[in-house]
């Protein structure tokens, strides 16, 4: 088969080079020609572990990149994996899914059957809205001539490549007998693991992605899968939520949060999956797939009201994390904050929407100074937000200099070994406040900081002023 993947982001990319890894010709077509240059380079467009090794392996041989829309003739199927950011008011932007969807319809081939799938996380009923955009710009027959199919990506950045090759479950939504079949042998090799012991050896770091568990092939309509994508992206998010709204009761009882949490996630009805305690969930994905099913619950006067609680409940998770700093060290004007993680989580360098957009700017109200480091994302985030009056530092130890507060937002495994007596030494207050419960509370009490974490009982040092 000939795959065309419109779109050459995160989700297009990864899906794009998994395919072609597994033998399938497959070209990213994206009218951004820096992504394109660097594809054709053998270099990723996207930071994400691994990533790269397999561009390099596939680049000019099964994979292929350009910003010209003829390939789409060739096409099998086309995957739709642009951006749906969130509009003014708060609904998802389908804009680059209608253009995608147009640009399909006038470079369709007319003569054999084509697939189309939206793998964008859209809303409800986008399935129809692609069918109906292509059939004008085509003048085809929709189900005779082509179909629409919903295959939602479930990627977490960081570990993309073991969700791609080992994922939990592949679900495909369609209407359509032909399309269902020639879904189920595009996924076939996945779903079997045909020839996973060669795609082993050849790529040799795919092996640390190994699992015994098969995934579930999931076929179901197109309107259900595109439910299931938003759906799972909201339990998560409440589960989220509900855990940081425990943390913050733990506090005032004086029991950790960790040892319930794990109590908990012993449950195999409940499981330990995102029940880490956090300054709250960002990302690309939860606030704007949260914001689009709740507007959407409330459009149909169905209000997911368990939904809005967690979304509320977030944004007071972002303030409680500035509260806990006022409390130990009162007012923060001309007071130095210095800030380890920009990026929603580690092991990406997707710095959009992250807890930090919206904790700095808080700081910076109040007076305060912010010096800040991540190992990845200090170009994307500066890029995002260039009016922030903020120092990026060079190392993670940089971020202490006459600060009285060290304040970790992302867990990158490398700051546990940033040189904390050095940083103690530099420290204006030794104060660290662990937003993630992250570092060694003993180490660091040990070496003279005061600890804070969230939920985690009685913190360290003296009291607030």
């Amino acid at each position: 088969m000939n795959v065309v993947c419109i779109g050459g982001g995160y989700v297009g990319c990864v899906t794009a080079v998994s395919f072609a890894v597994l033998g399938t010709k497959t070209t990213i077509v994206d009218i951004n020609e820096e992504k394109i240059n660097l594809l054709n380079s053998g270099k990723a467009p996207i930071y994400e572990p691994g990533i790269e090794q397999l561009i390099k392996q596939t680049i000019g041989n099964m994979l292929f990149a350009t910003t010209e829309y003829d390939c789409i003739k060739e096409a099998d199927i086309i995957f739709i994996c642009v951006e749906t950011p969130t509009a003014s008011d708060g609904s998802a932007d389908l804009s680059r899914v209608k253009k995608a969807a147009f640009e399909i319809g006038r470079n369709i081939n007319k003569t054999k059957f084509t697939v189309i799938v939206n793998k964008s996380t859209v809303p409800v009923g986008t399935g129809d809205v692609v069918f109906a955009i292509i059939a004008e710009a085509s003048g085809l027959k929709p189900d005779k001539d082509f179909a629409v199919v919903s295959n939602p990506e479930f990627l977490r950045e960081g570990s993309a490549l073991r969700d791609v090759f080992f994922p939990d479950r592949i679900v495909v939504g369609t209407n359509n007998q032909i399309a269902e079949e020639i879904m189920k042998k595009l996924y076939e090799p996945i779903v079997t693991r045909k020839n996973y012991s060669q795609l082993s050896a050849q790529y040799f770091y795919l092996k640390q992605y190994a699992s015994d568990k098969y995934p579930i092939y999931f076929s179901t309509d197109v309107k259900t899968a595109e439910m299931i994508k938003y759906t799972a992206n909201a339990f998560l998010a409440v589960k989220v939520s509900f855990i940081n709204e425990i943390a913050m009761l733990c506090e005032k009882l004086g029991i950790n949060v960790l040892e319930v949490a794990k109590g908990i996630g012993l449950d195999s009805r409940i499981g330990e999956k995102f029940l880490e305690v956090s300054p709250g969930w960002q990302g690309t994905c939860f606030p704007k797939d949260t914001s689009e099913l709740y507007l959407t619950s409330k459009r149909y006067n169905q209000e997911l009201t368990i939904l809005k609680a967690a979304i509320d409940a977030n944004w007071a998770m972002h303030r409680y994390v500035v509260e806990k700093i006022v409390n130990f060290l009162g007012c923060l004007n001309g007071k130095t904050i210095g800030i380890l993680g920009l990026t929603f989580k580690p092991d990406t360098d997707d710095a959009r929407r992250t807890q930090a957009q919206f904790i700095i700017p808080h700081l910076l109200s109040l007076g305060a100074r912010i010096r800040v480091f991540d190992p990845q994302g200090m170009e994307m985030f500066k890029r995002f937000n260039p009016h922030l009056d903020i120092v990026y530092c060079n190392k993670g130890e940089d971020v202490a200099y006459m600060a009285d507060c060290i304040l970790l937002l992302t867990h990158w495994q490398e700051f546990k070994s940033l040189n904390w007596r050095e940083m103690y030494r530099i420290l204006k207050t030794p104060y660290i406040l662990d937003a993630r419960n992250f570092l060694s509370r003993s180490e660091l009490e040990e070496a003279g900081f005061y600890y804070h974490g969230l939920g985690v009982g009685k913190n360290s040092g003296r009291p607030g002023r």
